[in-house]
């Protein structure tokens, strides 16, 4: 990647492809675990709010997915328009939307960015309907969206349009344009640390320690986001450095503290999946809470979508 440009500086040509992760044989996909993996590939599609949501919740899971040969399609349902101090607009969404896609090359992962305003998204049925429409197109088995509550009005609309388009992909009269699901999908929350209403639900577990790499990565894919606005947001803009290799060893440092505390909160749950010994050992973790409004997890569902997951 070329070196940072000064703030202001940022334009489309920053945008460079980085080198693909090159897979191999890693902890959770064993000879002793291979023969679970399923025969038929699944297709994973992530709906985050914004560009870089699939890759900073769930980017360890997708480049699982995509090493064992799934489909992976990560959507950012709004344009990305408003993350920025200084450039917005379609400005912005276009560098967005290259940053999406250079991000989900490094897995060889499906991007799309849809053309929603950031920060004005709502749950109006013209969402609820493109939603429903994306989920019969792309029949995936397994969707993960954000929590109905979340921080963020955008976060929170995407997961309410989930959730709302959950049993309604099985009604024939409702956009009779797509063909409709005879089954729903298995539908997870993606990780947050909220506590109001409720915690997130420990339901998986996953061990995302070899994927720090690919996951940093692709969140350096994302330029704008990561050395630019949330440093800026922070208050800790001053900290990014100009070299690239320095600028990457920043961000997976920033990475690392904040996915921390997920294996120190979910500790009894990771004990539980992994066994004493590696579940107290393990530091980096991703967790997803099932939605009950779709497709239950059951032994047979949870065998098949995570094959890799010890079954404790």
């Amino acid at each position: 990647m070329a070196p940072l440009a000064p703030i202001g500086k940022f334009s489309r040509s920053r945008i460079v492809t980085p080198p693909r992760v090159v897979y191999h044989q890693q902890s959770e996909i064993t000879p002793e675990s291979s023969h679970l993996m399923p025969h038929a590939p699944l297709r994973l599609l992530i709906l985050g709010a914004h560009p870089d949501d699939c890759e900073y919740h769930a980017g360890g899971l997708a480049a699982i997915y995509r090493e064992a040969g799934h489909a992976v399609k990560m959507v950012s349902v709004t344009n990305g328009e408003s993350g920025h101090f200084e450039i917005s607009g379609e400005k912005l969404a276009a560098i967005r939307r290259d940053e999406a896609r250079v991000a989900a090359a490094v897995i060889d992962a499906e991007s799309a960015v849809w053309e929603h305003p950031d920060g004005r998204l709502l749950p109006m049925i013209e969402l609820r309907e493109q939603v429903i429409r994306e989920i019969r197109r792309y029949r995936p088995d397994l969707v993960l969206t954000h929590r109905p509550n979340d921080y963020h009005p955008d976060h929170r609309a995407v997961g309410q349009a989930v959730q709302d388009a959950s049993y309604l992909v099985t009604v024939p009269p409702i956009c009779p344009d797509v063909p409709h699901l005879r089954h729903d999908p298995v539908v997870g929350y993606l990780p947050d640390l909220f506590t109001k209403p409720t915690r997130l639900a420990g339901d998986v577990v996953i061990d995302v320690t070899d994927r720090l790499d690919a996951i940093v990565r692709m969140l350096a894919a994302h330029r704008s986001q990561f050395f630019e606005w949330l440093p800026y947001h922070a208050g800790r803009q001053d900290e990014v450095p100009i070299d690239d290799s320095a600028q990457r060893a920043w961000l997976r440092d920033w990475y690392l503290e904040k996915i921390r505390r997920f294996a120190q909160i979910y500790r009894k749950e990771l004990i539980a999946t992994y066994g004493s010994d590696r579940g107290a050992a393990i530091e980096y973790c991703e967790v997803f809470e099932i939605s009950e409004y779709a497709a239950p997890l059951d032994a047979a569902a949870r065998q098949r979508l995570f094959w890799f997951v010890p079954s404790g």
